[in-house]
């Protein structure tokens, strides 16, 4: 394992997009701080952000991972060029006449997947730990250790998230038509969805039911939005006579959906690999 990551790590090292870009996104994490320093006037009210809640425990880790994984598409043009760029760059059939075989070519790149998505989650933790510290009104070690499975529920999230840009890069082979093609497939399960929400399951939860099971929205059930859950939406909500009765928690099944569709990505890069002629 530490052979084929170092492997990758050394064309990493030469990447200067790559080495950018990655930068960039934990940058953009790191500027979720900022969101405490907002503030609204209204007249003679003030309204900070941070005073809202956002960054108690254990609320943080919910809103922190939330707001974290809708900028990992920095990370999925790395691992997309990462992959177009063994084909660009001939690096590919350079290491398996070296004696890389094509099992140990795709698990590369799966470890590097993975390396990533643990750097982004312990980035994601550490900078919840210190946003909490100084500004949640909750301290004690009971609450801050509540709900702290939103950071497994991210580090799966994102590994399932690059091993499918992972595949795209092996099944398209240029990045941004692999992209490009990531985001056809979201405006696919959406269509789907609609049409089976609004057209042939009228009236039932049987639309969702049946997408669950599709990759990205998998993934982003993983994760469910975090701002109705705030006191002032709650309570804005409750004085306009509706109620949220939306379901936040992590499932099981959530993890092993995901987990299904990491082994698929996995498997069909590898399949495909198998099956052309390099």
């Amino acid at each position: 394992m530490l052979r084929l990551l170092n492997i990758e790590f050394q064309k990493l090292r030469y990447s200067k997009s790559a080495r950018v870009l990655s930068i960039i996104y934990f940058i953009l994490i790191t500027f979720i701080a900022l969101i405490a320093s907002i503030e609204f006037n209204f007249g003679n009210v003030n309204f900070r952000i941070a005073d809202q809640g956002i960054f108690n425990f254990p609320f943080i880790w919910h809103f922190n991972t939330y707001i974290a994984a809708l900028l990992k598409l920095f990370l999925a043009i790395v691992i997309v060029s990462m992959m177009s760029n063994e084909y660009s760059n001939r690096t590919l059939k350079q290491n398996l006449i070296d004696g890389l075989s094509k099992k140990e070519f795709v698990l590369s790149k799966f470890y590097t997947v993975l390396v990533f998505a643990l750097i982004s989650t312990v980035f994601v933790f550490l900078v919840s730990v210190v946003l909490g510290t100084f500004f949640s009104d909750y301290t004690e070690f009971s609450i801050v250790i509540r709900d702290m499975d939103y950071l497994l529920a991210y580090f799966f999230k994102l590994t399932a998230f690059f091993s499918f840009c992972m595949f795209l890069g092996v099944l398209v082979k240029r990045s941004a038509f692999a992209l490009g093609f990531l985001f056809v497939w979201w405006i696919a399960e959406s269509i789907i969805y609609a049409l089976l929400k609004f057209q042939v399951f009228k009236g039932s939860n049987t639309a969702e039911s049946i997408v669950q099971f599709f990759p990205l929205e998998a993934m982003s059930n993983l994760i469910k939005e975090p701002f109705s859950r705030l006191g002032a939406v709650q309570s804005a909500a409750n004085q306009l006579g509706e109620a949220f009765t939306k379901d936040y928690d992590i499932h099981w099944y959530q993890i092993i959906i995901v987990s299904v569709w990491i082994f698929l990505f996995v498997w069909m890069s590898l399949g495909l690999l198998k099956k052309r002629d390099l």
